[in-house]
């Protein structure tokens, strides 16, 4: 850990929100906020550059050396040995995007990215997927490429095949192929089988509307509950009885793509909600949404939102940074959407920031699923800006706010005491663009005052208060990282490595459509 003078840990809450504050400015009378960079100084850039040489550290260490198969996870020592033992999709769509990002920043050489991008190319190429869908499974072997029926621990594994995890995994490919044109036609050949049409439930709503789009499927019945169906062309599944039906969260990257495709219909980002009904009969969410409705594509929307210090802010599921900003390290959502994404984005930052620093007063910000500090993997969100009733909480103690479902239902817990918060790196990278400053500021304090850094950058996550960090690092969550300072330090690489052509056609005029329910409090509806 390297010696500096930084922002204390316990620095004046109103200092650091005033510092975020820019993001947020101009909210009212028709301005949208910056989503501006410049903030950043020489020095700043200089940190970002060593942690991105850092973070790219862990990924090569994880990286099996025959396969070019990334590990879901390594701990602290970054030692071959303490690799998972198993990857996903997703994890290797991390790696692709990641190596990308590392050329682009001259981590590594022109030859070692193709390299490394051939490898692990190749690799996929022969390994098992479901040929109707030309999904893949949601874990494989990653020192061989086998599809694992079998955990290292020995848990029995049913084989899935995951919407969103094949969303990301393709999101990686269309980055590759426009980024690194040597491998371009490795990348679409894996691209080209895949149909996300296998995910999209068109007749959910009997032909009434469009529908939404499943979790995913088991091509044998699973151990666990499923609602058997057919694909597209006919071939027999077992899908998941859930879908994605709120716009707010990562799944719609699948959207993104499978609209961009021509395998979902364009509508369809309308089928989903922003928040449920403000109604009694929906009392059962976090708070009562206010919010008028719209209608777009011929579909009235209730263009709902929540109330949190000052803000109405459109919720995700668990008020995490994750699934508010992980789609938008691909699809330029702030610029497209000036009205919603663009409001929503940095609004959603500034409530992590004031949650960590006057709501809960950790010190510290930036919650989103991550490994737990004390054991095991846990889902951690500003409980007042997600759905769940049951609440993410920012704590290791789990504290549930509950103020209540005005008119419906009263507050069990309206003034909660949060214990030690859990804060994850990679929030803070993914709001870099939309509270630079403060993202900054908030990193370097968890490296140099909390200590949660190592040879492989920053630890997975760290609890602010007993100084507890979770000694490892993740393929995702890395990965998060590098995209993040891919598209800072790289001049937008990834946005305009993934939207350039038919996604910018297709998604672009969707999101400029829409104008969110979100915005300061006392702000005019325009």
């Amino acid at each position: 850990m390297r010696l500096r003078t930084v922002l204390a840990a316990t620095a004046s809450t109103c200092l650091l929100i005033a510092l975020a504050g820019p993001a947020v400015a101009g909210t009212s009378g028709g301005q949208h906020p910056t989503t501006s960079t410049d903030a950043l100084t020489r020095a700043d850039r200089a940190d970002l550059q060593r942690w991105a040489t850092d973070t790219w550290a862990s990924f090569a260490a994880m990286t099996d050396e025959t396969t070019g198969l990334p590990a879901d996870n390594i701990n602290a020592d970054l030692s071959a040995a303490s690799r998972s033992g198993y990857t996903s999709p997703t994890n290797i769509g991390a790696y692709l995007w990641s190596t990308v990002v590392a050329e682009k920043l001259g981590i590594i050489g022109h030859r070692e990215a193709h390299t490394r991008l051939d490898r692990t190319l190749t690799t996929l190429s022969t390994m098992e997927r479901h040929t109707p869908s030309g999904m893949f499974y949601n874990w494989y072997d990653e020192a061989t490429g086998a599809k694992l029926t079998t955990f290292p621990s020995g848990e029995h594994v049913d084989p899935f095949l995951s919407s969103v995890d094949n969303g990301w995994f393709a999101a990686a490919l269309m980055v590759v192929r426009n980024a690194e044109p040597s491998v371009r036609r490795q990348a679409d050949a894996l691209l080209a089988g895949m149909d996300f049409g296998a995910f999209y439930d068109a007749n959910q709503f009997g032909g009434t509307k469009p529908g939404m789009v499943r979790g995913g499927f088991w091509v044998d019945p699973p151990a666990q509950n499923a609602c058997p169906g057919t694909l597209p062309d006919g071939t027999p599944v077992q899908f998941t009885c859930n879908h994605y039906d709120i716009l707010d969260s990562e799944p719609r990257i699948v959207t993104y793509i499978g609209v961009s495709r021509g395998q979902i219909p364009s509508a369809a980002y309308f089928a989903t909600y922003r928040t449920f009904p403000a109604s009694c009969d929906w009392s059962w969410p976090e708070q009562r949404p206010v919010g008028v409705t719209r209608n777009y594509m011929g579909l009235d929307v209730f263009e709902g939102a929540f109330t949190y210090r000052g803000m109405h802010i459109v919720p995700t599921w668990g008020g995490t940074m994750f699934e508010e900003l992980m789609p938008d390290l691909f699809v330029p959502e702030s610029s497209w959407g000036a009205t919603s994404w663009g409001v929503n984005h940095p609004l959603a930052v500034r409530a992590q920031i004031e949650h960590g620093l006057a709501d809960a007063g950790y010190g510290y910000w930036g919650f989103s699923p991550a490994s737990n500090p004390f054991g095991g993997y846990s889902v951690y969100g500003v409980d007042e800006i997600g759905m769940d009733p049951a609440g993410y909480p920012s704590d290791r103690e789990g504290t549930n706010v509950d103020k209540g479902y005005e008119g419906c239902r009263d507050a069990t817990n309206p003034t909660p005491t949060f214990g030690d918060g859990i804060v994850t790196p990679h929030a803070s990278f993914l709001a870099l663009p939309y509270a630079p400053r403060a993202a900054v500021d908030n990193l370097r304090g968890i490296e140099d005052t909390l200590g949660a850094y190592g040879a492989g950058g920053f630890y997975d996550s760290v609890a602010t208060r007993s100084g507890t960090a979770a000694k490892r690092y993740l393929s995702l969550d890395q990965g998060i990282i590098m995209g993040s300072l891919g598209n800072v330090l790289g001049n937008g690489l990834l946005h305009d490595a993934f939207s350039k052509g038919a996604v910018e056609r297709t998604v672009k005029p969707l999101l400029a459509r829409e104008q969110f329910g979100a915005g300061l409090v006392d702000a005019p509806t325009p």
